[in-house]
């Protein structure tokens, strides 16, 4: 069973009626098949102070389930921290895909780079220490990365989630897919503002706006799916 001080972090961002259910599914499903590398990832972050930032094992699954599904070649992620949905995503791709990984804080990164390292996946990897905006502009003016990526996954400032989304559905090819995380940002979605503590309001703001623009979008298929702390898997049709 796994250690609760490896799970606590997640734990917190629940969706399910119970800790206890989340627990359940934690340690039935999804610890067991979790590779080894992840769980050391998750091991060295666990001293972080924002280690809650991290993937949610759960949604890793998920992703890693559809990753599957998709057999991307080319992959970008916006938000890396240390490392876990990066790793998962090198680890289950094919030997010869490639990955933009692009965050601002390398620091973060170069935590959990030796277990990348370990794993033997980091040929896979081209980390860009960057703002994301900047960067997916760079991108766009060569014409020969329009429809290019097949899979992008975005856990960065929720401020800029729309931004991103609409940069995406550009580099993204027709069936592409894009996974947005915190998309129900710790339930507070369906909070009445009085009863969001202050410190996640902004945020909170920042997700009811991406999401009625998301569910609006006649660009992407669509599904919120309420796991980890929310993800929203957008299949570009158009």
């Amino acid at each position: 069973m796994e250690k609760a001080t490896n799970s606590q972090s997640y734990i917190r961002q629940y969706l399910l009626q119970s800790e206890e259910l989340y627990k359940y599914i934690l340690e039935t499903s999804v610890y067991p098949r979790e590779p080894e590398p992840l769980k050391e990832i998750r091991d060295v972050t666990a001293s972080h102070p924002y280690a809650r930032m991290g993937t949610t094992p759960d949604s890793g699954q998920l992703i890693a389930l559809l990753l599957k599904l998709i057999d991307p070649k080319k992959t970008i992620e916006i938000g890396v921290f240390t490392g876990y949905s990066l790793l998962l995503t090198a680890l289950t791709i094919s030997e010869n895909s490639k990955i933009v990984a692009i965050d601002m804080d390398r620091k973060a990164y170069e935590i959990g780079l030796p277990v990348i390292k370990k794993a033997g996946v980091d040929h896979k990897i081209e980390f860009i220490e960057s703002e994301a905006l900047p960067f997916l502009d760079q991108l766009l003016q060569d014409s020969r990365n329009e429809g290019s990526f097949e899979y992008a996954y975005v856990d960065a400032d929720k401020d800029n989630y729309w931004k991103y989304h609409e940069k995406l559905m550009k580099l993204l090819k027709i069936g592409g897919v894009a996974v947005y995380d915190n998309t129900l940002w710790k339930a507070t979605v369906a909070m009445a503002e009085e009863q969001v503590p202050e410190r996640l309001r902004p945020a909170r703001q920042a997700a009811l706006e991406t999401n009625k623009l998301l569910a609006a979008d006649p660009r992407v298929q669509l599904s919120h799916v309420p796991v980890g702390d929310g993800l929203t898997i957008c299949r570009r049709i158009s």
